[in-house]
């Protein structure tokens, strides 16, 4: 059985990794473009005839090919990752059906994985932040995502212990998955390496396709894995011939 999920969350995976490079394309590369067009004007002016294609070692072209790439691996990797959470947690938290486990798992992940550290570090496009501090900024977005992980876990475990009644359940849940979060986003050093003069519209358009992305990637994916689920959960098991 886990072998099968396996199989099912990478090619779905994939699917959705794809999916989500195609509204990646038409929605996040024009902004990638822009933000490229003033880096290479800004550096006209501190350097005169320094030309910034010389340097890229793949053409905008091949970045562009490149995304669906990046994007269908992404998605082999965590359709991997999220079947075998998906099998760990069948059967032992969440709805009973196996296609509302899946969406909830999927929805659950978004939240945890994406959007806990997006609200406290969104993505900034090619011409925003400094080389130099990109250790210390990956760094951060890793602790938000562990801190978003171990929030979940202390959310499922409270609604677990509670049982007033789904209200209670929920809101001891929420609470339990926010109060961490929180702390989390207010004791955190903040990263504010936007240039001056750097276009506001540019940079949040950059920042709303990034998270678009990655919701229309979990989406899809969540939709995708709980459709196959329940279609698999719904087929008739054929008994084995006697001798």
């Amino acid at each position: 059985m886990v072998r099968t999920l396996l199989v099912r969350g990478l090619l779905l995976g994939l699917l959705a990794g794809l999916i989500a490079g195609g509204f990646a394309f038409a929605f996040g590369e024009p902004g990638v473009d822009s933000a490229i067009a003033l880096e290479e004007a800004h550096a006209a002016q501190e350097a005169p005839g320094h030309d910034h294609g010389e340097e890229a070692l793949v053409g905008r072209p091949g970045q562009k090919a490149g995304l669906f790439l990046a994007t269908g691996l992404y998605g082999l990797a965590v359709g991997g990752i999220f079947a075998l959470v998906y099998a760990g947690l069948r059967g032992r938290v969440g709805p009973r059906s196996d296609g509302g486990l899946a969406l909830a798992a999927a929805g659950t992940a978004f939240v945890a994985v994406i959007l806990v550290p997006f609200v406290k570090y969104p993505a900034n496009p090619p011409a925003v932040g400094d080389p130099e501090t990109i250790n210390s900024r990956t760094l951060l977005y890793v602790v938000t995502i562990l801190v978003g992980l171990a929030a979940t876990a202390i959310a499922v475990a409270t609604a677990r212990r509670v049982t007033a009644g789904p209200w209670a359940r929920w809101g001891a849940a929420v609470a339990a998955f926010l109060v961490p979060v929180i702390a989390a986003w207010t004791l955190l050093p903040p990263v504010n390496e936007v240039p001056d003069g750097f276009p506001a519209t540019l940079l949040w358009q950059f920042r709303l396709a990034s998270l678009g992305t990655q919701l229309v990637f979990w989406a899809a994916f969540g939709v995708l894995f709980g459709w196959a689920c329940d279609r698999a959960s719904r087929r008739p098991v054929t008994a084995a011939s006697p001798g």
